[in-house]
């Protein structure tokens, strides 16, 4: 039987302040979408989730978006292929940083919202 990879976006301030949701997830997951600041949460949230999910074993991956904080990261946004290459450029080097810190990498990387719908059809986003 093949293994089943189980993930979460997490980091992104479910439950509001205090709250453990993010912890709890990463005791059943095996990957972590962190949201690297576009969308949803920021530095310290980025490394805070990451170190745990290192310590709990769990792979990290960048969960990318458009800078679309007002509708979180739901609505598209048409912008110049280069300089969405940056913006998620940007986001997964930020999230590999606090990886690196905690002694891994980021393993994958996964679309959020309006960016994962546009770049099935939106040749010269994809």
């Amino acid at each position: 039987m093949s293994p089943i990879d189980l993930n979460s976006d997490l980091g992104e301030g479910a439950g509001g302040p205090g709250s453990r949701i993010d912890d709890d997830l990463l005791g059943v997951v095996t990957s972590a979408n962190v949201a690297c600041g576009f969308h949803a949460g920021d530095a310290s949230t980025m490394r805070g989730v990451t170190a745990h999910a290192v310590r709990s074993g769990v792979a990290v991956g960048a969960h990318v978006a458009y800078d679309d904080k007002e509708t979180f990261g739901r609505r598209f946004l048409d912008l110049d292929p280069a300089v969405l290459a940056d913006q998620v450029t940007y986001q997964v080097a930020a999230l590999d940083a606090f990886a690196r810190l905690a002694g891994a990498r980021v393993t994958y990387v996964k679309p959020h919202g309006g960016l994962y719908n546009a770049i099935v059809t939106h040749q010269a986003q994809a």
